[in-house]
């Protein structure tokens, strides 16, 4: 039985393949240091453990949650953003809860992609922007994200049929892969274009709270006239290192809400409303977590950077998110350079093009692993790579 054309035509998710280079090397004794797939390392904090298990005991909370989630942590997200961005919003109308925001992410195309609409996603970008439009029957139009550019789409640049024809437009900042930033300049851009072709904004926002310096991201819906053309994604993943607890929600735009909460359910039953509490305890529970995490991976950013200039790179400090988006040396692809490092070295590194074709010389290093690893890992690089150039 030949599976169907959509499932046929899906790229293999990127960091399957890493996963599978990754269990190559170890079965071969190989100690690997892995800077490729950003997963926080750091516990959760006890306080939403602890939550966790006090509400997994009541049985209230064993049968099937709401697929929109629960109005109570609906209410903890709002006011999460009025107390850091003063973005009022409606619990009720104007969030959804979702299992993780990737899910979120991959689903929204469902509900407004027909066959041959097209989708504005970026690149290098995360790749369910991509694959979810194609699952929705959708085309994607890739807009280049490019140094010269910091790193944003240039949509004076997107041809007008193009846009005419397009639903929806996926942002991302602070950026995965390149950890660039975008402020309410941009934002303000952003908005206009929707309002010109009548699309619809889904921001993701997932590590809005990954910031460094004094910096503070902003929401996309802190943007005047952002809740009339669009949503913002976002969860407690890495804020708070609950990556595997699957829970995040959707804002913004209250028919765009409503779809999304339409077809969860219909295809899911929600969230466990046990992880639903441990996420209020989260959001509106001791916030001094948030300060470590940021402390620890700045710290980590500021080993990688210098270590990786010592050796010939010229990298500037991101100011938000836990990647550092560097060049390849001359004479590599992306790919190659990869496999050379992780061959010689022992260290996994992702390389960019599996975030599409404008991440060709690139790679991302992920900060999620301990300071000691960071600084073996760079020392094996240097052994093994010395000075490179560019």
């Amino acid at each position: 039985m030949q599976e169907a054309r959509r499932i046929r035509e899906l790229p293999p998710y990127l960091f399957a393949r890493i996963e599978k280079k990754i269990e190559a090397a170890r079965e071969q004794g190989v100690d690997i240091i892995s800077l490729g797939i950003g997963d926080p390392d750091m516990p959760t904090p006890d306080h939403v453990i602890e939550k966790l298990v006090e509400e997994a005991r009541n049985p209230e909370n064993h049968q099937y949650p709401t697929s929109v989630g629960m109005l109570a942590f609906r209410q903890a997200v709002a006011d999460w953003y009025r107390n850091l961005y003063g973005v009022e919003l409606d619990p009720r109308r104007e969030i959804v809860t979702l299992i993780g925001s990737k899910e979120g992410i991959a689903h929204i195309s469902f509900c407004y992609v027909d066959p041959g609409d097209i989708n504005l996603v970026p690149d290098p970008g995360y790749p369910v922007y991509n694959i979810g439009t194609l699952l929705a029957g959708g085309e994607s139009y890739f807009m280049p994200l490019t140094k010269v550019n910091g790193f944003l789409p240039n949509l004076a640049d997107i041809p007008a049929e193009v846009a005419r024809r397009a639903k929806l437009m996926f942002i991302n900042y602070p950026n995965n892969p390149t950890g660039a930033v975008a402020g309410r300049e941009f934002f303000q851009e952003v908005v206009e274009f929707a309002k010109s072709y009548d699309l619809i904004v889904c921001h993701d926002a997932a590590y809005s709270e990954i910031t460094y310096d004094g910096y503070k991201a902003e929401s996309f819906l802190q943007t005047p006239g952002a809740k009339e053309v669009g949503i913002e994604f976002n969860s407690v993943s890495k804020p708070y290192n609950m990556t595997g607890w699957r829970l995040g929600w959707a804002c913004g735009r209250a028919d765009v809400i409503e779809a999304l909460g339409r077809i969860k359910s219909n295809i899911d039953s929600g969230v466990f409303q046990a992880v639903q509490y441990a996420g209020i305890a989260a959001l509106t529970g001791p916030q001094q977590c948030l300060e470590e995490v940021r402390r620890v991976y700045q710290e980590r950013r500021d080993i990688v950077v210098e270590g990786f200039n010592s050796m010939g790179w010229q990298l500037e400090k991101p100011k938000a998110s836990f990647y550092v988006w560097a060049p390849v040396p001359k004479g590599f692809t992306s790919a190659e350079f990869a496999e050379m490092v992780l061959d010689k070295a022992g260290v996994i590194i992702t390389p960019g093009n599996g975030y599409g074709n404008y991440g060709e010389g690139y790679f991302r290093i992920a900060l999620t692993i301990s300071k000691e690893r960071i600084r073996e890992a760079i020392e094996r690089l240097r052994q093994n790579l010395g000075k490179v150039e560019f």
